[in-house]
């Protein structure tokens, strides 16, 4: 066995799928499965057939779906029932229906949990171990064990624990899992425990939780006393807190300590976790580590000073080794250096021009001050540079007018309109067109789109994905300073851009005509367009 080698194992298709708010389709869970593949994940389990219908429904697709090349398949399930044999359970027939070539088997090894939640003795859950174990091995399945309620059971009672993973030893589970089902082990706890099991001489495995904040770190002191075989779900997905966040144990693994874990396949980690959480419908964690949006962002203007000579002086791996990348925020503790490393990632040269660079600079000072933020609304950071190099604003249009009114009908809730009308002048001549909606500024949004489509007609595909508002001087009440944030998507790429005003309806028409002037920038630029891009 190599030492160096760590066995993989995710369970985000189950245990991840536990999760508050998360809902996975057959459609997504084989979706994900193919990104855990490709991602090179050595073992996905697949959830728990004959328990949850999804699940049972998701092993009776899977050759038909044929999601991996790589990976093996796992199929989660119980020990028999008290009392019951092994080949005459129906639970543990389907496990062996599934098809998966390898079966993870939970049974519990906290003697409370035996004689409180299972309501029999100790011996018979021994049994119930064992007598499953050796069934499914002698019709031809590799059999992993769960050991579930392990560290707090340990901690109660050590020698009934030790005499569970002894017997799934004899048993001829190949690896036994060692879970922090609680989470609430702390790494010297959990290192502790692991040495002391080493003895039994089967290999071992974590499988923990995020209760305490350090699912990660107990993670590794696992496999600093022995373990082998790591558990955990992609973006740390989990009920209540989560489960280890399984690419942050890997990067740290492989980058930091020089294990074998998912080699040059862990340069997807970034585009694969973003994946996976549009298919989950979650968020990302923009200060997720390794793979976040902001892992490695950069404020202060003293560290883009130093990053201008040399990244690596305020980053702690290479970006691109977990398939991230470095971005500058643009802020109101920007400098010079700053802004010339944020020109750079945008692909725009300040080369031979300090002014510019000096007065950008200035301008995203007077502007944060006033309640504008540049660090979350590249795009209109990008406009502001533009206008300064270019000596004028990029215009596809001008507005000439614009209003918005809703007309409630006392009541009758639900039924209040929302109409806006907007007068701008494209190459096509002056256009008016009135737009409703749920609310004044979906009204504006809908009744410029109308007005500009015409002429500009890839607008159709640019799509508004969220919608943040902030007060800013909450103290001055309804006369307070209002920014509104918006992120727009062609389907290929987002980006994002800020409006500031006294209201909501005139900070937001501010942020959409940012997003669909710099979405018609970028067009011409992708297009080969725009002379001198």
């Amino acid at each position: 066995m190599d030492e160096r080698r760590i066995e993989i194992y995710d369970v985000t298709l189950r245990d991840g799928a536990q999760q508050e708010g998360m809902n996975l389709s057959v459609a997504d869970k084989f979706a994900i499965a193919r990104l855990l593949d490709q991602l090179g994940i050595h073992i996905v389990e697949g959830g728990w057939p004959g328990a949850v219908p999804r699940d049972t429904q998701f092993f009776a697709e899977f050759a038909s779906h044929a999601p991996f090349r790589r990976a093996t398949l796992a199929a989660f399930g119980a020990t028999r029932k008290v009392g019951v044999a092994a080949d005459a359970d129906p639970q543990v027939r389907a496990l062996l229906d599934s098809g998966a070539p390898l079966i993870t088997l939970v049974a519990k090894s906290d003697i409370r949990h035996v004689e409180r939640a299972l309501r029999t003795d100790g011996a018979e859950n021994i049994a119930m171990v064992a007598d499953t174990i050796e069934y499914l091995r002698s019709q031809g399945r590799e059999v992993l064990l769960d050991a579930e309620h392990f560290f707090d059971g340990y901690r109660y009672d050590p020698t009934y624990t030790r005499s569970v993973i002894r017997a799934a030893a004899d048993a001829g589970a190949r690896t036994v899992v060692l879970c922090d089902t609680n989470g609430g082990m702390l790494p010297q706890w959990v290192g502790d425990i692991v040495v002391d099991m080493m003895a039994i001489g089967v290999p071992l495995g974590i499988h923990a939780h995020n209760d305490t904040g350090c699912a990660v770190a107990n993670t590794l002191a696992a496999v600093a006393a022995g373990a082998r075989h790591v558990q955990g779900t992609i973006n740390g997905y989990g009920e209540r807190t989560g489960n280890a966040d399984l690419l942050t144990c890997v990067a740290n693994l492989q980058l930091k300590l020089g294990f074998d874990c998912l080699g040059e396949d862990l340069l997807q980690a970034t585009p694969i976790a973003h994946q996976i959480s549009e298919i989950t419908n979650i968020s990302p964690f923009a200060r997720q580590p390794y793979v976040g949006a902001s892992a490695f962002a950069h404020k202060a203007g003293l560290h883009a000073s130093a990053i201008r000579v040399d990244p690596d002086m305020y980053q702690h791996i290479e970006p691109k080794s977990v398939g991230n990348d470095m971005r500058m925020l643009v802020s109101d503790m920007a400098g010079r250096a700053s802004i010339e490393l944020k020109a750079r990632e945008l692909g725009v040269s300040v080369s031979g021009r300090p002014d510019a660079v000096a007065n950008v600079t200035q301008k995203v000072k007077e502007a944060e001050a006033m309640g504008y933020t540049y660090d979350a609304a590249d795009a209109s950071f990008e406009l502001l540079l533009r206008e300064e190099l270019d000596g004028h604003r990029t215009s596809y249009f001008d507005v000439e007018s614009w209003r918005a009114q809703v007309e409630e009908r006392p009541g009758l809730p639900g039924d209040g309109i929302a109409e806006a009308t907007v007068k701008v002048r494209t190459r096509n001549g002056r256009i008016v067109r009135t737009g409703e909606g749920n609310g004044p500024v979906n009204a504006l949004d809908k009744a410029l789109r109308e007005a500009l489509v015409p002429t500009f007609p890839q607008i159709a595909g640019f799509e508004l994905i969220d919608f943040k508002v902030r007060i800013l001087d909450s103290m001055q009440g309804t006369d307070a300073t209002i920014r509104v944030l918006i992120e727009t998507t062609d389907g290929l790429k987002s980006w994002s851009t800020v409006g500031v005003g006294s209201d909501v309806v005139a900070a937001s028409w501010e942020a959409l005509v940012d997003s669909i002037t710099w979405g018609l920038l970028h067009h011409e630029i992708e297009t080969g367009a725009r002379a001198g891009a």
